[in-house]
């Protein structure tokens, strides 16, 4: 494979995993999707672009903070990649037996632009389960990778996310009236499935560490 083609492969991979990581229905979603559903236009972009933003910021910061401190320490690069083999597929596995429901509680309307940017930065950074899972999913793969891949496969995970909430935004509002959990849920069993898929490729990076 070419230098061209390995960082397109990279980059590609980086796609793929970064839309099964923000496409599960989370607290994130389900904000964009309640503020679709009742605000403005205008409005519905506003939060994409600071979930967008503040997203964008926390993965590259879980992908390369732990992914530098793994890197350094072998004994630490082995126990990443055992404990995010197990805990990305058990999440993979929990998305796929989930039942997710539209929430309520969860609204934009009514609140001011700077209300928004602080509840988009709560629900993104002060949110323990994401940078949870970030750090394990994004930095164990990124101790399977080299450097020059690293860059290529992070920039896809970011326009993963940019696609994603764009997109969201722009169906819920168009389609607002026919979403539904059943949906919701095919959405979480395909990323489930991808989320699962490289959980045991985080496996098979830490067989072939200590063999």
């Amino acid at each position: 494979m070419t230098a061209g083609g390995t960082m397109s492969y990279y980059f590609l991979q980086g796609l793929v995993l970064g839309l099964a990581y923000v496409a599960p229905i989370g607290i994130q979603n389900l904000y964009l999707i309640n503020t679709a559903a009742r605000e403005t236009g205008k409005r519905t972009l506003e939060v994409a672009l600071m979930i967008i933003f503040f997203d964008i910021a926390l993965a590259p910061a879980c992908f390369f903070g732990i992914g530098a401190l793994i890197h350094a320490f072998p004994v630490v690069q082995g126990m990443v990649l055992l404990s995010g083999c197990v805990l990305v597929t058990c999440i993979g596995i929990t998305l796929m037996t989930s039942q997710p429901q539209l929430s309520t509680e969860i609204s934009g309307e009514g609140q001011s632009f700077l209300t928004i940017i602080g509840t988009c930065f709560a629900i993104t950074w002060l949110n323990p389960q994401a940078i949870i899972d970030g750090s394990l999913l994004l930095g164990g793969v990124n101790a399977s990778l080299s450097g020059s891949m690293s860059w290529c496969f992070i920039v896809g995970v970011c326009l993963a996310s940019c696609f994603w909430f764009a997109s969201l935004a722009a169906l819920t509002v168009q389609f607002r009236t026919r979403l539904n959990p059943a949906i919701m849920h095919w959405i979480n069993m395909v990323c489930g499935a991808i989320i699962i898929f490289y959980g045991l490729k985080l496996g098979f990076s830490f067989m072939q560490l200590t063999l």
